[in-house]
């Protein structure tokens, strides 16, 4: 098997590892899952703590309709709110709260502690080229 092959399958085996660890942890401290802390995160790093669902979909790789689902129980806990474009009626943003920028500070605690112990073995000089890589794969070139 060739090697880009190989990384490409183990990264996949290694991804749903990952994701079903982390939402272990995180549900069991913080009542969230994987996907609740990235919509959380990819909202709180946006420009006034803010996406277009449409643009929160594309970084999520989800369906229109799968961030909507998603966000329905975020909005319900008040961890994130709906806010109408002051110009544009037919645009609705994704808006993290304070109380959801709460929940993210400690669920980012809990998953770099999760993330530390996973990767103990490995070095900040081992852990740079892949990060490279991975973000190659994504568009994420630094």
């Amino acid at each position: 098997m060739d090697n880009a092959l190989e990384f490409c399958l183990r990264l996949a085996r290694t991804h749903a590892t990952i994701i079903r660890r982390l939402d272990t942890v995180l549900g069991g401290h913080h009542g969230l899952s994987f996907s609740d802390f990235m919509l959380l995160q990819s909202l709180a790093n946006a420009p006034g703590g803010r996406l277009r669902r449409v643009d929160l979909a594309d970084r999520l790789g989800l369906t229109a309709s799968g961030v909507t689902r998603t966000l329905l129980p975020l909005e319900k806990t008040g961890w994130v709110a709906r806010q109408a474009d002051e110009r544009d009626a037919r645009v609705g943003y994704a808006v993290i709260t304070a109380a959801g920028h709460g929940l993210l500070d400690n669920a980012q605690r809990t998953a770099a502690e999760y993330a530390a112990d996973l990767l103990r073995h490995s070095s900040d000089e081992e852990l740079a080229p892949l990060n490279t890589v991975l973000g190659n794969l994504v568009g994420l070139q630094k």
